[in-house]
């Protein structure tokens, strides 16, 4: 089984992922006085039994990367991923001086569109991969090269962001956009490879300022996307698509199993109209399950 879970943090990204291998994956955190010893705590004990743990920031803002020095003292970080900057910023917080020490570090792996490591998409010496890939970035892409001398000028980071894909066997997949913005996923749809996806967590928290374009939508197929915790009156709801509103749901679970994904919310009050009821309960609060959809079960069914 794999497990993937989006923490509510309030207006930021925190996930985590429980591979169905010797891999736990954090993607981006956004940790406060508040609530960063009970999600570290979390963290801690569902990594327990994994050798292999990896950091992915998507990229250098504080809602994606806050309370990583507290992240980083109960857990040290060893392996880094994030796309190569030189970002600046006028107020540098513990969190983005901690951010930069790790970024500048041996510890640090660049990522960008295609690359291969151990044990992120590549088995070996004894041990599976953790079924991840890097879609984005193209750090050759003029559209790209213009965003990074943004970020490192100090301007605007979002178009910066990575984008990442996890896939399980055979099963579920998931795909993570940072903050990027519509325009800029626009300009960059014919040099990303886009394929059917189950889930996807909705760019900039759901912004419209991220409104994932047409373009892409047609090529992912969501069967859901996630909507984080922006607020409300600059939420974009995806008209046509079934969504799991962040603000609503709380921290949202999902158990992926046997061709399935098992959805448990964290507000109990929270419900949906169109998962199948499974009966299941191997988490709190369950709100339903949902039969993925993949492009082999697609071409069969036509």
């Amino acid at each position: 089984m794999a497990v993937v879970k989006s923490f509510s943090v309030g207006n930021g990204d925190m996930f985590y992922i429980k591979h169905n291998s010797d891999n736990f994956t954090i993607i981006d955190c956004n940790l406060s006085e508040e609530n960063k010893d009970e999600i570290i705590s979390e963290l801690k004990y569902e990594s327990n039994s994994k050798k292999v743990t990896r950091f992915i920031c998507t990229h250098p803002d504080q809602d994606h990367f806050g309370g990583i020095q507290w992240l980083d003292d109960e857990m040290s970080i060893s392996n880094f991923y994030v796309v190569k900057n030189q970002a600046i910023k006028d107020q540098k917080t513990d969190s983005f001086i901690r951010y930069c020490q790790l970024r500048d570090s041996d510890k640090a792996y660049y990522i960008e569109k295609g690359c291969k490591r151990k044990w992120m998409n590549l088995s070996g010496d004894g041990r599976e991969t953790s079924g991840i890939s890097v879609l984005w970035p193209n750090t050759k892409n003029p559209h790209f090269i213009e965003a990074l001398e943004k970020c490192d000028g100090g301007e605007s980071y979002n178009n910066t962001s990575a984008v990442i894909r996890y896939s399980v066997e055979d099963s579920a997949s998931f795909l993570w956009l940072g903050d990027l913005e519509t325009e800029f996923m626009e300009s960059i749809v014919d040099d990303i490879d886009l394929k059917k996806t189950t889930v996807v967590f909705a760019s900039h928290h759901g912004r419209h300022s991220g409104k994932i374009p047409n373009s892409w939508l047609k090529k992912l197929d969501p069967q859901i996307i996630v909507i984080g915790e922006a607020p409300s009156r600059h939420l974009h709801y995806y008209t046509g698509y079934k969504t799991l509103t962040q603000n609503q749901a709380g921290d949202i679970l999902m158990h992926c199993v046997d061709g399935k994904i098992h959805f448990y919310v964290s507000n109990e009050n929270y419900s949906v109209g169109y998962f199948n009821d499974e009966q299941q309960s191997k988490f709190d609060n369950y709100l339903g399950s949902l039969d993925v959809e993949t492009e082999y079960t697609l071409e069969n069914m036509e």
